[in-house]
């Protein structure tokens, strides 16, 4: 079903498998996709890839006949006469345009599951990086893609599970999110897809020299001393010394390096100041503070996503406002897990975030502020044209005691 083809026959409607050489090499943020642009055939081409997988039965076979090879694997037939009829890739594209938009709740379940994997590898990469071993940064591609993915089925799925973490696999989880922060907010900005793609693997890779930091500060359940913060904050050096050693692009280097640095130039290590500081770096440290600060920390209560957002958009000189009010609207002013007050006098849990407008997601209703008691849970879509009630400004979870929140949006 694979076959192995020089890159001069390429053409429109071939499925690609898998490029040859290095994913460093290529401009895609994904590795096997659809081609429906000459232009990227040219990209291919202009990469200096040599050599591709494609997949005969998800597109167009090649008009010579080249030997079937698997990508990973043994040479296997491609046997044209005996695969089923497969639509045409106009076709293919036309059913998944309509094809049905996975529900929140089935998305979130995707979305633990990649998430657990993911957990998995960022620890195994850092363990590496503890014990001297070379890190090889072309093994985050898949965990990227996979993401990805999951973002552009239902961003809010995995932006919130992705925050959910405990102590023990807080630095591992970090970088997950981190890296679907990174993902989503570059599509925002409409970064093209190498520099969407980088982004997405310096949010993985971002905190890795902490790997590098002493355990009894790494892992330490109260808030560091001055001291301590002082050998914390050599982990961004370290970082990016590993990831340059390792061959990783000079873009991950930097979201390592600089994901510290304030445009104000009060960051660190380097105290760079507005532009000096790279796009990608700026989208890290917006990323990178967010995810840390709605985070529960045995030292601290975690922001509520909402709050999150207020307390960060107050930072004068912290960030670069247009990558700012760029991750605000990729979020929306409610993220998934907000506490709002409703006009109807109702207490409620933002569970899905809507594109079309920042002010109306789905919410789920739980708590009457008439009667002061919880009332069975209702679920509205705001946006609806014969939904009459409305958010009347976010509530701070703190001030109600309620510790259980994000059960009511998984």
């Amino acid at each position: 079903m694979v076959m192995r083809i020089s890159v001069m026959e390429l053409r429109t409607g071939m499925f690609i498998q898998k490029l040859g050489g290095s994913w460093l090499q290529h401009p895609f943020l994904r590795g096997s996709f659809l081609l429906t642009k000459p232009d990227d055939i040219r990209a291919i081409r202009d990469a200096g890839i040599q050599e591709v997988w494609i997949d005969c039965t998800k597109g167009e076979a090649p008009l010579s006949q080249a030997a079937p090879t698997s990508p990973s694997g043994p040479e296997t037939a491609c046997e044209q006469a005996d695969a089923p009829a497969q639509p045409t890739p106009e076709a293919a594209c036309a059913a998944s345009k309509t094809a049905p938009v996975p529900s929140m709740a089935s998305e979130i379940e995707r979305a633990r599951k990649i998430c657990r994997g993911a957990k998995v590898a960022v620890e195994s990469m850092f363990n590496d990086a503890r014990l001297g071993k070379a890190i090889d940064p072309a093994f985050t591609l898949p965990l990227v893609e996979d993401i990805s993915a999951s973002l552009q089925r239902n961003a809010s799925a995995i932006l919130s599970v992705a925050r959910l973490k405990t102590h023990d696999d807080y630095t591992y989880m970090h970088s997950v999110a981190v890296c679907a922060l990174m993902l989503s907010l570059a599509r925002e900005l409409n970064l093209d897809e190498q520099q969407t793609k980088l982004a997405g693997v310096g949010g993985l890779m971002h905190d890795l020299g902490k790997a590098l930091m002493p355990l009894d500060i790494l892992n330490k359940p109260g808030k560091l001393t001055d001291q301590e913060f002082a050998v914390m904050r050599a982990h961004s050096a370290a970082g990016a010394k590993v990831l340059k050693e390792s061959g990783a692009p000079i873009e991950v280097q930097d979201i390592a390096l600089h994901h510290h640095e304030k445009v104000n130039g009060q960051g660190y290590p380097h105290g760079l100041v507005g532009d000096d500081i790279s796009l990608l770096a700026r989208m890290g440290a917006v990323c990178d503070v967010y995810d840390a600060v709605t985070s529960h920390r045995p030292y601290k209560q975690a922001w509520d996503p909402a709050k999150a957002i207020r307390e960060m958009a107050r930072w004068e000189g912290h960030f670069d406002k247009r990558v700012f009010n760029a991750f605000v609207k990729a979020l929306g002013i409610y993220p998934v897990g907000s506490l709002v007050k409703l006009a109807s006098n109702r207490l409620a849990v933002v569970v899905e975030a809507n594109a079309e407008s920042l002010v109306a997601p789905k919410v789920r209703v739980f708590f009457s502020l008439r009667s002061k008691e919880p009332i069975p849970l209702q679920t509205l879509n705001l946006a609806s044209p014969s939904c009459k009630d409305s958010i009347t400004g976010p509530e701070d979870p703190e001030a109600w005691g309620f510790k259980h929140l994000d059960e009511l949006w998984q």
